[in-house]
Parts: C-alpha cells; structure tokens; sequence
C-alpha cells in the first residue's frame, strides 16, 4: 500500500452482535482507479462502506479515507468524498432540484459564484435542465439517480463511492449514468468505488474488482484474471460463408452451439490455453469465416464459480 491511497483498510473488523460481517479485510485503492466491489447479499460490501464513510466504527483494525480516519474526522473526510446509496436521496425531497444544489454547496462551504458554475456544468452534461425547477419527489427515476450523482460530484471530491447507483434504471438511464461517470473520471481525476448486482456497471466503468465473500476478501485483479482465476470461458462465434460440418476438432476450443446448418458455430475456449488469432487460424484454413464476434465470460457466473469453490450457495 502507498502512503498516498485515496483507500487503505488492513485487518479491519466489524461485529455485530451474532455475526462478523467484515472479516480481516485488507486492501487499498490508489488516486484515479476505478474499483468495483462485489457480492452477494450479506457479504459484507455496505458494512466496509459504512466504515470507509465514518458511519460505522470498526471493531478492529486500520482504515483510512482520504489519508483521514473517517470516525475521528468525519467532517474533514466528508469534504473530500462523495457518496450515492441507491436507496437514500441527500436531496430535498419538496423542494425545487436548484434549491437542493444551493444548499449542498452551503454545507460544502462553496462560495455562491463556485456552486452555480459547479451546478451549470453537472447540469449541462447530465442534461438536467429542464427538471431544475421540479420537485425532486416529482423526478422520475433515472432523473433523481442523475441528480443524486450530481450532488455528490459538486464539491468536485477526490473519491466518489457509489452504491447499488443504477438500480431500478431502465437501459437508457443507465447508459447515460455511465458515460457521464466515464468522462468525470477522464476529466476530474475522480477515484470511483463502485458496489452493484449490474455486472454490466462493473464491465463499462471498473479497471479493477474486489470479490467479498463473508466479509472476506476472495479476488483482487481485473476481470479478466477474475475470468481467469475460475476458469471461465470465452466465446468466438463464428458466422461462417455456407453449410459447415460441427467444428468439433479446432485446437484448444470446444464446440458449444453449431445453428442454421452450421453456418453460425460458437466456440469456448481458455485465454491461458490458447488465443483467438489460434482458433480463428485453424478454422479459416478450412473454411470462409464472413463474421466473428468474441462473448467474455458473464461475471455474474464467474461469482459464482467463486461462491462455489468456497461453499457457499
């Protein structure tokens, strides 16, 4: 760990009174990365959270946030993140959105002219314009979720901590959530911890997951080594130019689906074993491949694998 990690936890405990749900959780997440957390339900992700955030105070060992012990300087470190729980507004719930972004930059101790061109920009690229002057309980969905994020990133804070952000959102929501954070980051420098169930979240915005698995710390890499690490393979489907025997002998690859008389074929195969330039060699040394595309492995069933290998259900 470096001295400068935006988060740094070392053997951090918590209790409560019949269950451990964080157990000797060590890790660290440097300035600027992007870092999904996942788990199931009960595995520990929003009780690191709530420490991480000061709301919680660990049973045992060290965290810190922002440099800062965030019980003891829950002011300071509040300054320097900002946080969205899927489930909990920090907007004014009768109140015009404007009105919410004038007082957030108040408790922020932002000066009037810093907020209204905060609130313009955010404004601006989450196309909230036209809703500024709405109730937030009257803000559907999706609109309030923007505005939630928009609140968060209006003291421009290092580290952004999102939980469950996406949730409920139908795919045009989501996809304009994701690339707004996309470029925040590219632009502000903004570290992203980011808890969901939406692997498709973890896939677009993350470089980097942490997998919990009982409040311990079951995989620290990127996706592709979590893919890796269990096993999971890659798809190539291949659309072929006519009627193709089942391509049952390519090395390295097994064959998993073959349609329309074999002129769409699926292939899975092992990155550790072998490559796509290999497959795709083999099988168009015997054949017209029109089309290829590549399918990852589904990182819902890769948890899984993890979950399994460790016992649990």
């Amino acid at each position: 760990m470096s001295a400068d990690s935006i988060i740094e936890t070392r053997e951090l405990v918590r209790d409560f009174r019949k269950t451990r749900a964080v157990d000797r959780m060590t890790f660290s997440v440097e300035p600027g990365e992007a870092v999904g957390y996942i788990g199931a339900n009960g595995a520990g992700k929003s009780t690191t959270i709530k420490m991480l955030t000061g709301i919680l105070k660990p049973t045992s060992g060290h965290v810190r946030t922002c440099g800062l012990d965030p019980m003891r300087r829950r002011v300071e470190v509040a300054r320097r993140l900002g946080v969205v729980f899927g489930q909990r507004s920090q907007l004014w719930w009768d109140l015009p959105l404007r009105d919410s972004f004038t007082i957030l930059g108040a408790i922020h101790r932002m000066d009037d002219g810093s907020t209204r061109a905060r609130t313009d920009l955010l404004v601006e690229q989450l196309e909230m314009g036209p809703q500024l002057g709405t109730p937030v309980r009257s803000l559907s969905l999706g609109q309030r979720m923007r505005a939630e994020i928009a609140a968060a990133l209006l003291h421009s804070p290092e580290l952004l901590i999102l939980d469950e952000p996406t949730i409920g959102l139908d795919v045009l929501s989501k996809q304009r959530l994701r690339e707004f954070l996309v470029a925040e980051r590219h632009e502000q420098g903004t570290t992203l911890l980011l808890t969901t169930h939406d692997m498709g979240d973890i896939e677009r915005l993350c470089d980097r997951v942490l997998v919990v698995d009982h409040g311990r710390l079951a995989f620290d890499g990127t996706l592709t080594g979590l893919a890796g690490t269990v096993g999971a393979q890659r798809i190539l489907v291949l659309d072929l130019a006519g009627p193709t025997p089942d391509l049952c002998d390519v090395p390295g690859a097994t064959l998993v689906q073959s349609e329309s008389d074999g002129l769409r074929q699926r292939l899975s195969f092992d990155s550790a074993a072998t490559t796509v330039a290999a497959v795709l060699a083999h099988v168009s040394s015997r054949h017209e491949v029109r089309d290829l595309t590549i399918e990852e492995p589904d990182i819902e069933d890769v948890v899984r694998r993890i979950y399994a290998a460790s016992g649990r259900d």
